[in-house]
Formats: structure tokens, sequence, C-alpha cells
């Protein structure tokens, strides 16, 4: 073993001298100075020990430095080696592997081994291993370099939008000053010419009032009964001209304002990002070479099997009793997190936070909804059942953007972001509708039916409630397969994982059954036991790993439990 001065001879330093060490013998595990290391050669015991140089010694990783080659608990050389338990032993070692077939001498074992095809492998891994780091980081360097261009060209471009908004802006606000000074110099010029007419009639009744003064101080009774007709005369002809000063509109009040301002204003409430930014993904281009296929089998499960799904309760909502009775059916998970929840006798749509916390009412109703899905970041579409109708809710702003009329009954519904899918349940006609988004177009798919529905890459799954089965169809309505198991009855929502597995709330079971993609096994993820009680909705987010399911339905009050997959 190493001494705790490394570079003091061991020999030296047992009779408390200080001697610089200059070799590292491998076999004896002591130091010696330059004459320890003559004797320890002349010695008959000692002298075809290997040694090493000091320097060299030093090179040694920690991990070699410690390893020794003496038995720790019997201070003896290790001379065996059990091949079962892979460890080496000394020959007292033996009475604890009596029972262990595979003990070889630990030469046979060393014999050869720097040439073995193990090292050989292991250096060739290492040197893969190497430079496919050296490929990366390269790589990832060159990715941040390009990220950081990227980062520059996107802040150009919002300062391009910004100064064409501002150059806009600027224009609009040139012109309707124009417009102002224009219509406010012709108003002025027309009042101001007004009130010099006024000021005329104003004059010329200060005067009539001067003449009709004097004329009774100073005139004749002849000249007051003419005077008086000709003074009555202009009076009313000057009460005449007030007259159709007010019957002509020129008294009344004008005032400059500004209006037609609804779009700006409507920029200001609506627009609330300049933009997004996201990150995008695409194929990696960097030449990884391949390491040893039989190392990659042994460590890495590629796609994981029925049995390794595990379910970890992560988090149990309670409604809270200031929001009411509730009789929630279905729960979605929104990108963002945050949990949507459809209460079907209130007919309210409920938002939550991501950790359960009451937000607010979204929106009430004026029927009773059966089911949502998310169609987009903040858009939610919502069925109505046999009122043959879905609608298209804005989340964020509490409203509702788009009813769509359909010809059949309207149950269960999902959304890849294109294309809405409604399916029917309990009518006559079996049928599917597929309605386009952008320019809500409609196409049914018949012989397709299902409580509920979701989508996952070309297929849609279903839930039949009252025939206690599970059924896949592709995109075209060709049926692929329907699962029937003892565990699933009344079975209601259905989500499907990141590798296309198939959750199903089992209503009449308690329980919470997963079904493989091909649709030929099952396994009882959770149950009573786990708190599933009569479970009714369920959502996945395959992006988050998170699965959250609503439990109660039918009696009591109800909660939503959140597991991580």
């Amino acid at each position: 073993m190493a001494s705790s001065c490394k570079d003091v001879c061991t020999l030296c330093e047992d009779d408390n001298v200080s001697s610089q060490a200059v070799t590292w013998c491998t076999e004896c595990e002591v130091f010696l100075c330059m004459d320890c290391d003559k004797h320890h050669k002349k010695s008959r015991s000692s002298k075809y020990h290997k040694t090493m140089r000091i320097e060299d010694y030093h090179k040694l990783p920690a991990v070699m430095q410690d390893i020794s080659s003496q038995c720790q608990e019997h201070d003896k050389k290790f001379e065996l080696y059990c091949s079962f338990h892979a460890c080496p032993c000394c020959v007292q070692c033996v009475t604890k592997h009596q029972k262990c077939q595979e003990i070889k001498p630990l030469s046979d074992i060393l014999t050869q081994v720097r040439f073995s095809a193990p090292v050989q492998l292991l250096e060739k891994d290492l040197k893969v291993l190497k430079e496919n780091f050296d490929v990366i980081l390269k790589y990832l360097k060159t990715m941040i370099d390009k990220n950081n261009i990227q980062k520059t060209k996107v802040i150009e471009k919002i300062g391009t939008i910004r100064k064409s908004l501002d150059d806009y802006l600027n224009k609009l606000e040139k012109q309707i000053l124009g417009d102002l000074e224009s219509k406010h110099s012709k108003l002025e010029s027309n009042m101001s010419a007004l009130v010099k007419q006024i000021e005329r009639q104003s004059i010329k009744i200060h005067k009539l009032q001067d003449d009709y003064i004097k004329m009774r101080q100073y005139a004749t009774d002849l000249q007051m009964y003419v005077g008086l007709r000709e003074i009555e005369k202009k009076t009313s002809e000057a009460a005449k001209y007030i007259e159709d000063l007010e019957s002509d509109g020129n008294l009344k009040e004008k005032k400059i304002e500004i209006k037609h301002l609804s779009d700006l204003q409507s920029l200001l409430q609506n627009v609330k990002f300049f933009g997004d930014i996201d990150i995008t993904t695409s194929p990696s281009t960097v030449g990884i070479k391949a390491g040893r296929k039989d190392q990659a089998q042994d460590l890495v499960q590629t796609n994981p099997g029925i049995k390794q799904t595990k379910l970890p309760l992560l988090k149990t909502v309670t409604m809270p009793e200031k929001i009411g009775p509730l009789s929630i059916n279905v729960c979605r998970l929104l990108p963002d997190g945050k949990i949507s929840i459809l209460d079907h006798m209130q007919k309210r749509l409920l938002l939550f936070s991501k950790d359960g916390i009451f937000i607010r009412i979204v929106i009430t109703f004026k029927s009773y909804p059966y089911d949502i899905c998310i169609v987009g970041r903040n858009t939610a579409a919502i069925s109505f059942g046999t009122l043959k109708k879905s609608e298209l809710i804005d989340i964020e702003k509490n409203k509702i953007l788009k009813t769509i009329e359909l010809s059949q009954n309207c149950n269960g519904v999902t959304s890849d972001g294109k294309t809405l899918v409604i399916s029917t349940y309990g009518s006559l006609d079996e049928n599917c509708t597929i309605v386009n988004l952008k320019d809500i177009s409609h196409e049914i798919l018949k012989g397709v039916e299902g409580s509920c529905i979701s989508l996952f890459k070309e297929n849609m799954y279903c839930t039949i409630w009252n025939k206690h089965n599970v059924r896949c169809y592709k995109r075209t309505g060709k049926p692929l397969w329907t699962f029937i198991n003892k565990d699933i009855k009344y079975p209601y929502g259905i989500a499907l994982d990141i590798d296309g597995f198939v959750y199903v709330a089992s209503y009449g079971t308690n329980k919470i059954v997963v079904v493989t993609p091909d649709g030929k096994k099952c396994k009882t993820l959770l149950s009573e036991a786990d708190g599933i009680i009569r479970p009714v909705g369920i959502d996945i987010n395959r992006d988050r790993g998170i699965m959250i399911v609503v439990c109660g339905f039918g009696g009591g009050r109800q909660n939503i439990l959140i597991f991580k997959i």
C-alpha cells in the first residue's frame, strides 16, 4: 500500500530516518531510497521483485495506487482467484469460498492480462468513447456558435419589425395630425368670420341703443313716432339675425375629437406577444462511432415492456369548497401543465394550476357538456352530446370562438391541432366525424364508435362503455383490434403515453389498466389501494410524462390524482 509520505523511504522511516525515495517495489509495496534499493536488488528474497521509479509511481491513478497485492484481512499475499465472486484470495480466504467451484491460481488469471482480448476491446472502447466525446463537444460548441448567430438574427428581425411598426405608426400619426390641422384651421376660420360678422351686428345694436336714448331726450313727438318705427324695424332685423344664427346651427358647440381607434385599441388589448420564440429540433448531424452492440443490448432496453410500467403518485388535488358541488367526468392537461376540468352538472369549464390550485371558472355553458380536448396552446374543443354540436373555447380570454354544427351526436372528442375527431356513442349510427379546423369541412367515418376517443400517430383509440371493450382503428376508419378483459368494465377515459401504451379508466372495476400497443395484453397499474375509486377522466402529457385521473364520479367529493409515468 502507499505510504502516508510517498517521497520518503519506507524502510528508513521505520528507523526514524528521512531519506528521499527513488523507487517503489510493486511486490513489497514499499518506497525505497537509493541505498535501500541497492540492498533490495541484492537480497535473495527480493532480487527478482519489480520496481518502478517514484516519478512513474505517482503517474498511476489514485485508485490504482490504493490497490494492494496483500489481503487486508489476513495480511497475506493474494495467490488465488475466485471466478464466482470475481475477487482475489489469499490462502486463508479459501475457507470463505469452500462452496465456490471456480477457484484458480491468481498467476493463471494474470498471465498475458495486458494482451488479453478484453483489455484490447476495452482499449478500443475507450478510444471510440474519447473520439465520440471530442466529436460531440466540437458539435455542441458549433451549435452554441450557431445559436448565438441565430439569436442575433432574431434580434435583428424583431428590430426590423419594430422599426416597420414605428414607421407605419409615425405615418399614420402624421396623416391624422395633418387632418387635425386642416380641419381645425377650417373650423377656426369659419368661427373667426362668424365672430367678426356678429361683432358688426353688435356694434349696430349698440349704436341703435344710443340713438334710442338720444331720441327720447331730444326728438319731437313726430320725430319720436317716425323714429320708433325705424328702430323697431332694425330691432326685428337683429332678432331675426340671431334666430337664423341658431336655426342654421351656427351656435352649436363645435368639439374636436378623435374617433375610429377601435383597431388600434384592439391591438393593445389582443396582441399580448411580440411573437413566440420556438426551439425546434432536427436530426443530429454529429458523426458518432458505434460501440459494441452486445454491451448496448445488455445495458439499454430500447422500448419499455408492460411489466416495467410504474406510476408513482405525485399529488392529490382536492376540489375546494368555494366552487360548490361538482360532477367531473373529464380532465385535460394543457401544454403548460395547467389542468382544465369539465364540470358536467354545473355546465362549467374550470382551470387549475399545474400544482392543483384553483384559478378561475373559464366559462359557463348553456347546455350540458360531454367531453373536452386541447386543440392549441390556449384553445379547447367541447362536445355537447345529443345537441350535435361542438364549440371551440379560448381558455385565456374566457370566450367561445366558434360553434361547429354536426349531423350526429357529439360524444368523445380529440384533436391533433389540425383536425377535430368526434365520436358517437349509444346511437343507431356508429360513425365518427373528422373536422378540418382550417375550413371546418366535415368527413364521416362509418363504423367507428366511442364513448371517449384519443389520437396517437396514425391511429384512433376508443372506449365503448356498455360493451366493456377498447378498440383501435386506423385514421381511415379501418378496425385494427378490439380488446376485452375482466379487469376492464364500463371503461370511460382513455389516453396514450409516448410509447403507444393505452391507459384506460375502468369505472366498473376501480382500476387504471394499461393495454399494449398491439392490443394483446394488459396490466392493472392502479387500483382501490392507490385511491382509484370510480375513475372516469384520464389524460397524459407525453412531453412531461404526467398522468391525471378523475376519481369519485357518482358519489361524494371528487379528487384529481396526478401520477408520474
